[in-house]
């Protein structure tokens, strides 16, 4: 039966592929809109994932959600972000001091905890949410699409007028369509794992702020979560990685952290409580972001390096907008195609945004400004605007972004000009050295 009462050739109007922050919270919104949403999650809550720092700009959503203080019940306040100077200090960027109307906080989680929160919400706001239910393949046509389901071996299919995928990093559509491409600008990969006993930054004795620690292969994280757990992780150069052949887990995670500036004196006391992790390749994209009944959110679309902890808000916020695609589109079908293209535009500007960070944080130029900012223009402020998620609209935060950007070229050239003078010098002693010992 249809909202109307008649009947439907359809089970259900919107299908999400997916369990996690960002279907939940479409799931949640399309069906407080009247529609009727099944959500299919292929393991059951809650299940292990990394992504436990939020960021403030996740906060309006929970609490449009109505989730928040669900929220609040789970999460360990989190207040800004540390990032490392050569002396063995920190730096750190707090939110209360962004422009904007971002919160000065947001939370630190067990992601089990919280996945698993918003899926039961999902599930009260009247969501067929359903678990170890795993959408095999689909098939569209003119009037919806045909889902092929297992569930524990239990063969089904479910029609439904459109698809949402968020599959996160299955990106379950972004294969059947072969839309998937790895970045060639950005190849990572990371080992990460739960400890007890971790101490906090000497900075930070109240455990609020999340540390960024860089090394020579990469960069390493330290979150404060509730319960005196830390997660802590590496993400690496691929050819890093290759160097653990005939090493253990804990053994390689344990010799990189050592090389970890900063991570010796935190981890003397740790004790792991969970099994070393992999995970490669973390920088994707698919070359579509929607199509004629179908749209993709959070990692089903891309993923980038989580170094700046947007990876829950990103998907979370284009839950939010593509629902308005969504129901834009089931209401009014001729307005899909223009809803579709907006919704892609919007997106890739604030991914963009992130990326452009992402892909120069552990160059010199980037560690040095991040080290020692100056809040000329209140550039700083925008910076820490950034961090706390707000990419998108605030045009005041774009233009101080803006502005870190031609400092950011300028520094390089003054660097680049430098690196090129200390070459030079270098093979004229070299020059100096051969010439003394020839006589």
């Amino acid at each position: 039966m249809d909202a109307n009462g008649t009947s439907s050739p359809f089970d259900c109007d919107v299908l999400v592929v997916g369990g996690g922050p960002g279907g939940s919270t479409i799931a949640t919104l399309l069906a407080r809109r009247g529609w009727r949403v099944t959500m299919a999650e292929k393991t059951s809550h809650p299940r292990f994932h990394i992504g436990e720092s939020l960021l403030p700009a996740n906060i309006p959503i929970f609490e449009e959600l109505g989730a928040l203080e669900k929220l609040r019940a789970l999460g360990r306040l989190k207040l800004g972000a540390d990032f490392p100077r050569d002396d063995g200090s920190y730096y750190t960027f707090r939110f209360d001091r962004a422009l904007g109307d971002t919160p000065p906080w947001s939370f630190q989680v067990l992601r089990e905890a919280m996945d698993q929160m918003l899926f039961e919400h999902a599930r009260e706001h009247g969501v067929d949410a359903r678990e170890r239910v795993e959408v095999q393949r689909v098939e569209f046509d003119f009037e919806g699409v045909t889902a092929h389901l297992d569930a524990g071996g239990v063969k089904s299919r479910l029609r439904a007028r459109y698809l949402v995928d968020a599959s996160g990093r299955d990106t379950f559509l972004g294969k059947q369509l072969k839309l998937v491409q790895r970045s060639d600008k950005h190849q990572s990969a990371a080992m990460f794992a739960h400890y007890r006993g971790v101490a906090n930054n000497p900075d930070d004795p109240g455990g609020n702020i999340i540390s960024v620690n860089r090394f020579e292969h990469g960069w390493a994280w330290f979150i404060p979560l509730p319960g005196g757990i830390t997660s802590v992780g590496c993400v690496c150069k691929p050819d890093y990685l290759k160097t653990r052949r005939g090493a253990g887990n804990d053994e390689f995670m344990a010799r990189t952290l050592a090389i970890v500036p900063g991570a010796e004196h935190r981890m003397t006391t740790a004790e792991r409580i969970s099994p070393v992790r992999f995970t490669g390749n973390y920088s994707y994209a698919c070359t579509r972001m929607a199509g004629p009944r179908w749209i993709l959110i959070g990692d089903a679309w891309a993923f980038l390096d989580p170094v700046f902890s947007s990876g829950v808000f990103l998907s979370m916020y284009a839950a939010r907008q593509a629902c308005d695609v969504v129901h834009g589109a089931l209401r009014e079908p001729a307005r899909e195609a223009r809803l579709q293209r907006s919704y892609a535009k919007h997106l890739r500007q604030g991914y963009a945004r992130f990326a452009w960070f992402i892909y120069r944080f552990n160059s010199p130029v980037m560690k040095g400004l991040f080290a020692d900012p100056v809040n000329v223009l209140q550039v700083e402020q925008g910076v820490i605007s950034m961090l706390a998620g707000d990419v998108f609209d605030n045009k005041r935060v774009l233009s101080k972004l803006r502005v870190f950007k031609t400092i950011y070229a300028l520094a390089s050239l003054v660097n680049l000009r430098r690196w090129a003078l200390e070459r030079i010098d270098r093979r004229r002693q070299s020059r100096m050295r051969i010439a003394a010992d020839t006589q």
